[in-house]
């Protein structure tokens, strides 16, 4: 069964991001809050946090209006945990999401938590310095 607009829930969470992508490219503002409770919190990664479905969907609304795509990418094993589920996707410029979604009571799962990024793709010259800096034959040391 799917939501009042006949879209296909997430029945689990690994279905987020999925349908969050389709949706998106697909123009669907509404089908992408419909993926988040009443008064979820998104991280847009640029130090705006929104709070709550409709504050959710202006901001695609947003995203689509500019023409932008979401890309698909190497989505993580989820970890549940009951009612809660950990979601993370490393995507094509190697950066990484997390998100939390909750079990709701007809089984379906919606995001509560949603941060676009967590970790950057690392500069290739910046890895090559810190390698040349650090020999790899001396490993690191906790003085803990």
């Amino acid at each position: 069964m799917g939501d009042e607009a006949g879209r296909e829930p997430a029945r689990d969470p690994q279905d987020l991001e999925r349908l969050l992508v389709s949706r998106e490219r697909a123009g669907d503002v509404d089908g992408m809050a419909a993926l988040y409770e009443s008064h979820a919190v998104l991280d847009c990664g640029d130090g705006r946090l929104l709070q709550g479905r409709e504050a959710i969907r202006a901001f695609y609304a947003e995203l689509v209006a500019m023409g932008r795509k979401f890309d698909f990418g190497d989505q993580r094993p989820a970890m549940i945990s009951g009612e809660l589920a950990l979601t993370s996707t490393r995507l094509p410029d190697g950066s990484v999401t997390a998100e939390i979604a909750r079990r709701q009571d007809d089984g379906t799962w919606l995001w509560v938590v949603d941060q676009f990024s967590i970790a950057w793709r690392l500069d290739p010259r910046i890895a090559r310095i810190r390698t040349e800096v650090r020999p790899a034959s001396r490993p690191l040391t906790s003085n803990a």
